[in-house]
């Protein structure tokens, strides 16, 4: 009797009301098999950042670009080489970047190079500023807003695409995730102000004095994340680090200090679910910080962004959540 009363315990799957998860220890479960998975390691160390990736079943092969934030200058939140070096050389992947549209420390490729090497990225692999020598166009299908995305010239360079990001706030999308990396983050600086005027302009020296409504940027953000996942088809993976969960961006040069706690690496094959899984282990987080967090994630109606994304054919905001030890 024990023992059977062991087996239906592992085989159940439990429904998480409110949010967009599915956890299920039963991989057979028709309910669990038919959505996308999202891995979660709690413990954040460069051995796990491996090991999740691993979990994902999806090997990093060719030229590989691996799409993270180098930081602004001053800032010090962002994903630390010593944490994501094993990762990074086990894929024998570059470290790719596009300059900035708001001036600042990495708005130039020299300036940009520096602060790589300043932060510690180029002692690990190589960094290519893929917009250094221009950009190129990428179509948008089903947009409203956009009808190309304008990427670092260099990215048609790359085979396979990982998309290393930090989860965390942001100033203007609410959060920062899979989808903001593969929209502004592999836009060229012009993309970028394409991004962010919904397809007013490229002009850098323009764009921050006519924005459009804030659901017009959002959506302009998962158009453009949308043209590069239709690119690179399943040559494309997502890895996010939830740690130093400051309201602020990387792109911040004096953001807040975190007001919660780290929770976890998380990955999928699935940037909608795996940005959805975020917010939801934020607003289900028993840490009273994360209501600095949620505020600036609904302030900005960030939400909105998975919804349109979703909407778009991107991914699903429902999924499994599977916890690795």
């Amino acid at each position: 009797m024990k023992k059977i009363m062991s087996m239906i315990m592992a085989a159940m799957v439990f429904l998480t009301i409110g949010t967009g998860y599915v956890q299920a220890q039963d991989k057979t479960s028709d309910s669990a098999s038919e959505l996308p998975k999202v891995y979660l390691i709690k413990e954040i160390t460069p051995e796990n950042l491996v090991k999740i990736y691993e979990a994902l079943g999806r090997k990093a092969e060719g030229k590989v670009a691996v799409k993270l934030s180098t930081g602004e200058p001053g800032g010090h939140n962002f994903l630390q080489p010593t944490l994501i070096a094993p990762l990074v050389r086990k894929m024998n992947g570059t470290i790719v970047e596009c300059n900035t549209a708001y001036g600042g420390g990495r708005a130039n490729t020299e300036a940009h190079l520096k602060a790589a090497a300043d932060h510690g990225f180029t002692a690990i692999a190589k960094v290519d500023i893929m917009d250094a020598d221009g950009e190129v166009s990428l179509p948008v299908k089903g947009g409203k807003h956009l009808k190309e995305d304008f990427v670092g010239k260099n990215y048609l360079n790359y085979d396979f695409t990982v998309v290393l990001s930090h989860f965390k706030g942001h100033a203007m999308g609410g959060f920062g995730g899979a989808i903001k990396n593969i929209s502004i983050g592999i836009a060229s600086s012009g993309g970028k102000a394409w991004i962010h005027s919904a397809g007013t302009t490229k002009d850098v020296s323009k764009v921050w004095g006519n924005l459009p409504e804030q659901d017009n940027f959002l959506e302009s953000m998962a158009e453009a994340a949308k043209a590069v996942t239709d690119h690179c088809g399943d040559k494309i993976l997502y890895i996010s680090v939830a740690n130093n969960l400051s309201v602020d961006c990387d792109c911040d040069s004096s953001p807040e200090d975190p007001r919660m706690g780290n929770i976890g690496i998380l990955a999928s094959l699935d940037p909608v679910a795996l940005d959805r899984a975020c917010t939801d282990l934020v607003r289900s987080s028993e840490d009273h910080g994360k209501i600095h967090l949620i505020e600036r994630i609904d302030s900005r109606h960030g939400m909105h962004t998975l919804d349109y994304a979703e909407q778009l054919g991107m991914g699903s905001q429902k999924y499994e959540l599977v916890e690795l030890k």
